[in-house]
C-alpha cells in the first residue's frame, strides 16, 4: 500500500477585512483547511460576521 502524504493540506485562519477597518472591538475569525499545492495564494471567502451581522470577506492571515 502507498503511504498517504498529509503535508499538502494545512490549517489556515480567515479574518474579516471589514471588521478590521471599522475599528469595533473583537474579531471575526474562522479556521479551515486548504491544499497548498492547489491554492498557493491566500484564501479569500465570504463568511458571516456575527458582530457586524452580515456576510463579509474573510482573508487568510499568517
Amino acid at each position: 500500500m502507498a503511504k498517504k502524504n498529509k503535508d499538502a493540506r494545512v490549517q489556515v485562519i480567515l479574518e474579516c477585512t471589514e471588521h478590521k477597518e471599522s475599528g469595533m472591538p473583537g474579531t471575526s475569525r474562522y479556521i479551515t483547511m486548504k491544499n497548498k499545492k492547489n491554492t498557493p495564494e491566500r484564501l479569500e471567502l465570504k463568511k458571516y460576521n456575527p458582530i457586524l451581522k452580515k456576510m463579509t470577506v474573510h482573508r487568510e492571515i499568517k
